[in-house]
């Protein structure tokens, strides 16, 4: 069993504070961009284009995450203690809802520079993952998103919860909705049959949805929550969702002429 007694704040500076979690925002999006610009992007039209898209696409991560998980998951509390909306750097971002500001973010930009906006759509999920991986750890480090009870030998008490062994469902969803995903999407990128702009973003929906359904299997309900319809987590309703989304708009884009 591990004990993780970890600080959520990385570097202090008289009363400011870098905690790990915005870090793993901030190397995230760095990571991810470098990985575009020098590994996947090879006109240099999409290379200017990219540059002016990350603006976008942080005011869309950050707008979306939090208020997604200011209204679908914690409203009650958010109505009674107003300001605190604005204190991201304590955590409260649903990945879900920052995906749907992602997805308005580029399609505004897109329409903006008159451009697909599935090629900007693949290309994000390609890097995607990156930052999924590096939010997990942050949320392992934080004690939050904890694992349900369990005596496996791998098994993590985190003593800023309580004293029960858990499951480290973060480290779970860090190896397959960061690294497994990372590896598969990449792979399929290279295929001659997913050429087509779309396909990579669809599957990103897909595959996503269906690791974190299951992993949710092994995480704590939302305490404020619980578990809702038929046993099952917010965040495994909403993967339903997107999952037949993403299935739906694969096959259609797989059809095209």
């Amino acid at each position: 069993m591990f004990i993780n007694n970890f600080d959520p704040v990385a570097f202090q500076f008289f009363s400011f504070e870098i905690r790990w979690y915005s870090l793993a925002y901030v190397f995230g999006l760095i990571f991810g961009w470098i990985y575009c610009k020098k590994k996947l992007i090879k006109e240099q039209k999409l290379l200017n284009l990219f540059d002016d898209l990350i603006t976008y696409l942080i005011l869309g991560i950050i707008l979306g995450g939090r208020l997604g998980y200011v209204i679908f998951y914690n409203l009650e509390y958010y109505l009674i203690n107003f300001s605190e909306i604005l204190m991201i750097w304590k955590g409260g971002m649903s990945f879900h809802g920052g995906v749907i500001g992602v997805i308005f973010a580029t399609l505004i930009f897109s329409k903006k520079h008159k451009i697909d906006p599935y090629i900007f759509l693949d290309l994000i999920a390609l890097v995607a993952p990156i930052g999924i991986f590096l939010g997990r750890i942050a949320n392992f480090i934080n004690s939050e998103l904890y694992g349900r009870e369990t005596d496996i030998i791998w098994s993590v008490k985190f003593v800023a919860i309580d004293n029960i062994s858990r499951h480290p469902s973060q480290i779970y969803e860090a190896i397959f909705e960061g690294l497994v995903l990372f590896f598969i999407l990449n792979h399929f990128a290279k295929k001659d049959n997913f050429i087509k702009p779309g396909l990579i973003s669809c599957l990103f929906l897909i595959l996503y949805s269906l690791f974190r359904f299951l992993l949710e299997f092994f995480r704590a309900p939302d305490a404020q929550l619980g578990y809702l319809f038929f046993q099952l987590t917010l965040g495994q309703l909403f993967s339903i969702v997107f999952f037949f989304l993403g299935l739906f708009l694969y096959l259609v884009k797989r059809n095209e002429n």
